[in-house]
């Protein structure tokens, strides 16, 4: 006899900083957490009675967003983090949250991303260009918010769209990976593979460079040639 957890959907957490992340990219971190599950824990984080979460305050009821009212103890600082932090280890103990999402561009959430992982629970960070380093390696998947949002204007505007510069580091990433992969007699490895080798280093998704998926990214890079077969895509590195 199967289980009815077996069939339940995958129960994800998204927590949300208001203080540091920007309504108009709440849909795409939404949209984004599919990958994970079904969103049903929405909790937002800050001081209400600031005009600055005015933005935050209209898409509480339009998304089902349960707000939390931290008050301003020292002025110049919010109040949120510990608040977000003492929550999610209190999901991450109950046992009912197979995921998270992290809605801020500070990394003083670096140190509950990692512990979230260690749990072996995904963990994905949603944030701006801005964010520091150490918040994005820490998550299992970081997406620059403001990339995907930009991407969307100018669909919406007919302009055409301006691809995020894909760095020099990332190209190597993705050489290393394809160099630690198996590969056939032409130098081909699986892009499945490297994609797996690449999670295991980096917190990188193709999202935040304009791309759907990592096929869509590699394909577009001068450095790498794929092939397309029966068992999926294959990329081998050119230079």
């Amino acid at each position: 006899m199967v289980s009815a957890s077996t069939h339940r959907s995958r129960n994800i957490a998204l927590l949300i900083d208001a203080d540091n992340a920007s309504p108009a990219t709440l849909d795409a971190a939404l949209t984004i957490l599919g990958d994970l599950g079904t969103v049903n824990v929405r909790r937002i984080y800050g001081n209400w009675s600031k005009p600055a979460l005015k933005g935050w305050a209209g898409l509480v009821h339009r998304h089902a967003l349960e707000p939390q009212q931290q008050f301003d103890l020292t002025k110049g600082k919010n109040a949120t983090d510990m608040k977000m932090t003492i929550d999610a280890m209190d999901l991450l103990y109950d046992g009912h949250v197979d995921g998270f999402g992290i809605m801020s561009s500070d990394s003083d959430f670096m140190p509950l991303a990692i512990r979230i992982r260690q749990n072996g629970t995904p963990v994905y960070g949603f944030g701006s260009s801005r964010t520091p380093e150490a918040f994005r390696e820490a998550c299992t998947r970081f997406i620059d918010l403001d990339a995907m949002t930009a991407d969307k204007r100018a669909d919406q505007s007919g302009k055409a769209k301006t691809a995020p510069t894909v760095d020099e580091g990332l190209v190597e990433l993705l050489g290393d990976a394809w160099k630690a992969s198996k590969r056939d007699d032409d130098g081909f490895a699986s892009l499945s593979e490297v994609g797996q080798r690449v999670a295991n280093r980096s917190s990188f998704d193709a999202r935040s460079y304009g791309f759907s998926r990592l096929s869509e990214l590699v394909q577009s890079l001068p450095n790498f040639a794929t092939e397309k077969r029966e068992s999926g895509l294959y990329v081998k590195r050119l230079r």
